[in-house]
């Protein structure tokens, strides 16, 4: 496998896990039972069918990917794979502040389920614990190393959340960080893996409501000749909002795309879940969604 970053990479992602678990089922403080396993696999089957719908009323498969676990999407992945479809799995501990990997032999599991990309959630903030920074960075250049050597993608989602004192900066505000520090703090993030010799062919970004600090980010990006893009991830945000991101993100060169999950499939699964519509209802409504925000990145993109 050799890693060619697409021009465009529009993801469908549910790889959630603990948000499934917990928010959508209430499963708390202990790992689900086999028939809660296969609960929340066939939540994702619904998803990955919502997928695979929207491809089958004319979204470009070639722009698209998806972005499951293992642990309840293994199936997924495989089949995915048998289709040619753009993979990606994560592969930390779900629902740490600090990386975990989520298997002690994370190199078998890769090789196992053969993603287009291994995904990283990595909470990290600059000006936060140094030392938990150290130690986040250090196992990520591990996984780099070895994904460059197998040449396999490497997808990086860096969320940057506020310190106690970041956020007493912003007068404890959650927009005003938002808008104010954490585009700042996101560029100061991404040097600081890239000076640890950490290299991602994709970057999963938070968006920005500004067009200049989507620019700096992308100048960071592809900083001293490097390639990388960046996708704008969702954060659960209603429509309206990720909207406004992909609109900020969509005409500057360097962002490739999104993935958007939540905003997506929630209120689909959670009513298939909770019996209020049916499988093919909520198989409708996400390849619907998914579909309005594919066309959404290609309208702004023509201008």
């Amino acid at each position: 496998m050799c890693v060619k970053v697409q021009e465009e990479l529009l993801i469908l992602p549910f790889d959630h896990r603990g948000t499934i678990t917990e928010k959508l089922m209430g499963i708390k403080g202990r790992q689900p039972t086999e028939e809660e396993t296969k609960t929340v696999a066939e939540i994702k089957r619904v998803i990955y069918d919502g997928f695979q719908l929207s491809l089958a009323k004319g979204v470009p498969k070639e722009k698209t990917g998806i972005l499951v676990d293992e642990q309840f999407g293994e199936g997924i992945l495989r089949d995915a794979w048998a289709k040619g479809f753009t993979t990606a799995c994560c592969i930390e501990k779900s629902g740490q502040d600090e990386f975990q990997f989520e298997h002690d032999d994370w190199k078998g599991h890769i090789e196992k389920v053969n993603p287009t990309y291994a995904k990283v959630l990595v909470r990290m903030n600059p000006e936060g614990n140094a030392e938990a920074n150290e130690r986040t960075l250090q196992r990520l250049k591990i996984l780099g190393d070895y994904l460059k050597k197998t040449d396999r993608g490497y997808l990086f989602e860096l969320i940057v959340t506020a310190t106690t004192p970041q956020l007493v900066q912003c007068g404890n505000s959650k927009e005003k960080f938002d808008s104010e520090l954490r585009p700042k703090l996101m560029v100061q993030g991404v040097k600081m893996v890239q000076e640890h010799g950490i290299e991602p062919d994709v970057w999963k970004l938070e968006g920005v409501d500004r067009r200049e600090d989507a620019e700096a980010l992308v100048a960071q990006v592809r900083a001293e000749g490097r390639t990388a893009g960046i996708i704008t991830l969702g954060r659960g945000e209603n429509k309206d909002k990720v909207r406004e991101w992909l609109k900020v993100g969509a005409t500057i060169p360097g962002v490739i795309g999104f993935a958007v999950g939540r905003t997506i499939f929630w209120d689909a699964v959670k009513g298939y879940y909770d019996k209020t519509i049916d499988r093919q209802k909520a198989v409708e409504i996400i390849a619907q969604n998914y579909r309005e925000f594919v066309d959404l990145w290609e309208n702004e993109k023509k201008g």
